[in-house]
């Protein structure tokens, strides 16, 4: 999915050239896999990848201080456990930079993140409960079928507002605003969505 979520950070910064991708190197196999798939996709759409580790909220907040001096057109947040937990500290810290961000799990987008890309976790939720419902009915765990979510979200932090799908073009109109009035200053993730939504309704 790393690769998919570079592509629609793409999609939504055309002109970016260099992407910042953040990892968790305390999990190495989820570090390496991130960077992997991003790499190779970054070669065939021509991007610099500018890796960059944090372990801890001290080290995000060392990142950001780096990315302020060396500002990338975009940045990559990888998706780990991490990262959730310092969800608050990575939105703000990133609407701060004012650089166009995408986040693994809709749970950024719902506190102000930009843009997310990933599994739909309340489809594999029910899935779980479909399994849990066989095994209760008899079935044994061994004979059921492995399933994965195959319905990935792809989320704008308007979502609250009903822009939730990528393939409407006021997501897209709202993201493209929100980055250019959080270049000119604006920080609040609410504001942003806000003021892009009163522009598009002029």
């Amino acid at each position: 999915m790393d690769a998919k979520r570079l592509e629609v950070l793409r999609e939504l910064v055309p002109t970016a050239t260099r992407v910042a991708v953040l990892v968790y190197p305390a999990n190495p196999a989820n570090a390496e896999s991130t960077v992997r798939d991003v790499e190779t996709a970054a070669r065939a759409m021509g991007l610099q990848i500018q890796v960059l580790n944090a372990s801890d909220s001290r080290e995000i907040d060392a990142v950001f201080t780096s990315l302020a001096r060396d500002r990338p057109d975009a940045l990559h947040v990888g998706g780990d456990q991490l990262f959730t937990l310092r969800s608050v500290q990575l939105v703000q810290l990133v609407a701060r930079l004012a650089v166009p961000a995408t986040y693994s799990s809709r749970h950024f987008t719902d506190i102000g993140g930009l843009m997310s890309y990933g599994t739909n976790t309340a489809d594999s939720y029910r899935q779980i409960g479909v399994y849990a419902g066989r095994v209760l009915k008899g079935a044994k765990p061994a004979d059921l079928p492995v399933e994965q979510s195959t319905k990935p979200q792809i989320l704008a932090s308007g979502r609250r507002r009903g822009l939730v799908d990528r393939s409407d073009p006021a997501t897209a109109a709202v993201a493209k605003l929100i980055i250019e009035f959080a270049k000119v200053g604006e920080r609040n993730p609410e504001r942003l969505c806000a003021m892009a939504l009163q522009q598009l309704s002029k």
